[in-house]
């Protein structure tokens, strides 16, 4: 009798789940063929270039009191062609300010040309200018209220008159993840910078990190589309929090028919009856679902535990270094710096660690012919950048601090857990996506800071925009590695992830062939009654 019900709750839940499964196993089946619809760029890295201390001819502060800021959050040096800039922060605004190192003027729209400038260059490569053209050419492509000149004019014919490339469409800020830029790529605010191509491309990027965010066309949004309906199930988003109780639910009804199937299979035998097709259905079923089923197990398993992570809030935008600066105590001065450090300077930001202010400065390795020294083209291919050149120098002291990348991660790790210095049990530069820091985490390189409560609780922070990238305990672990393992196939890592993909494909596309045979039977079977 209970051998009777397992068999009719297995038919009748196998076909209540069964074009969800479908759904799951054929979104499965096509998420490794994605990546290789990824649009091609010409790099993901912006090449850096020592600072021209030589164009230099107005101090910071000079440059912020004639365009009467008195406070900021922090600065950097941006350069667009050959004409460098102030890269000003404000304060509680998303879109930056740019003034220029010559003379201190306000660079107008500066952040939506600088946008261009980075999107162009990671698409395209590097171009340059057609000088020829006139700043009144430049004004015209431009909103009407922009009035440059100077450098300015310089840097906006670079942008808007580039001697070859697509044409720019539009060009907008992104502050909120949507359903083209979706909150698997982490980083906000970005610009959505759109190329007049045939292909549709368009690029995200960070102007405040000069970080290449995210490309996609009209091929991969469609498949983007496609994948989002069927798999993570958009198309009942308006459920809100409800659409993770329906994942929920048929995840589980698919583990449990599974393991109903299996107990079938071992505690009943099979008929031999020539010319029944019927029987020959319920064999074909039996004998497929068997191995296939423990595929399902472990898809529908990871799934369900994965689905459980998505009532946590995601809160590591709410981290970051905070501090904001008075524009009269800060003195730049970047020929001191130069003969401070005694590299080429690529850029200069500020950080504060222990009350004491101090320049954040990046320099240039004389010589990069190590392939590990080189910045990838593609990061989701390599998985790996350089060690991060960075150089803490005492704004008033004048001295460079010893260890200070690894300190100010220990500042800003314990600012962000409430946490001491003597509560730190290991530290480590993290330059590659691997392990518990996966790809999805998309910062890099990024310092690793470990405390021994909260169940090993450890916080991956980028010093270079003072912010957290990720924070993990030895519980989110157990659940990545599961979704990894047992969903995505990481136990085939072994063999690469060519085979990797392979594994993922084949048992997806056995879940349909089960389902297949398993509708066979139930149609088969009620054509006979």
């Amino acid at each position: 009798m209970i051998k009777k019900n397992i068999y009719k709750w297995h038919r009748f839940i196998a076909i209540a789940i069964a074009i969800p499964v479908v759904l799951w196993a054929a979104s499965g089946f096509m998420h490794p063929i994605m990546s290789s619809f990824r649009p091609q760029v010409a790099t993901q890295f912006l090449n850096t270039k020592p600072i021209d201390s030589g164009s230099v001819k107005i101090s910071l502060e000079n440059a912020l009191s004639i365009n009467h800021i008195d406070s900021f959050k922090n600065v950097r040096l941006i350069h667009i062609d050959t004409n460098w800039f102030y890269q000003i922060q404000p304060i509680g605004k998303d879109e930056l300010i740019y003034l220029s190192v010559r003379n201190g003027k306000l660079l107008k729209k500066g952040d939506w040309i600088y946008a261009q400038y980075l999107a162009r260059y990671f698409l395209e490569g590097e171009l340059k200018a057609d000088t020829s053209k006139l700043a009144s050419d430049a004004k015209s492509n431009i909103p009407k209220d922009s009035t440059i000149s100077d450098c300015c004019d310089a840097a906006t014919v670079c942008v808007l008159k580039p001697i070859k490339g697509a044409k720019i469409d539009n060009v907008h800020l992104i502050r909120s993840f949507d359903d083209e830029y979706k909150n698997i790529n982490r980083v906000l605010p970005v610009y959505k910078v759109e190329f007049e191509r045939k292909d549709g491309i368009r690029i995200y990027v960070e102007t405040s990190q000069d970080r290449f965010a995210f490309a996609v066309d009209d091929k991969r949004a469609l498949f983007t589309k496609i994948f989002s309906l069927i798999h993570t199930w958009e198309w009942i988003s308006f459920l809100g929090i409800g659409r993770i109780y329906i994942e929920l639910l048929f995840a589980g009804l698919a583990f449990l028919t599974s393991l109903m199937g299996i107990y079938i299979f071992f505690t009943t035998k099979s008929k031999k009856v020539k010319g029944n097709e019927l029987v020959a259905a319920r064999r074909n079923h039996r004998y497929t679902s068997v191995l296939i089923s423990l595929f399902t197990l472990m898809f529908s398993f990871s799934g369900f535990y994965h689905a459980l992570s998505k009532f946590h809030v995601d809160t590591r935008d709410n981290f970051f270094d905070k501090t904001t600066y008075q524009s009269k105590n800060i003195h730049l001065n970047i020929d001191s710096i130069r003969l401070i450090v005694k590299k080429p300077v690529t850029n200069i930001s500020l950080v504060t660690m222990d009350h004491s202010l101090f320049y954040q400065v990046t320099i240039k390795k004389d010589k990069q012919s190590k392939s590990g020294d080189k910045a990838p083209k593609d990061l989701m291919k390599e998985m790996k950048t350089p060690k991060p050149q960075l150089l803490y120098v005492n704004m008033h002291e004048g001295t460079i601090f010893n260890d200070g990348d690894k300190k100010y991660a220990h500042d800003l790790a314990n600012s962000f857990g409430l946490n001491s210095n003597n509560e730190i049990i290991s530290d480590s530069l993290i330059t590659k996506f691997e392990g518990e820091y996966g790809f999805v985490n998309k910062r890099l390189p990024v310092w690793k800071i470990q405390y021994a409560k909260n169940h090993n609780e450890r916080f991956y922070v980028e010093t270079t925009s003072g912010k957290l990238s990720v924070r993990i305990d030895d519980n989110d672990v157990v659940e990545a590695n599961i979704f990894n393992f047992l969903h995505k196939h990481h136990f085939m890592d072994f063999a690469g992830k060519e085979w990797r993909d392979f594994s993922t494909m084949f048992w997806a596309m056995a879940q349909i062939v089960v389902v297949a045979f398993g509708l066979t039977l139930y149609f088969k079977s009620r054509k006979r009654k």
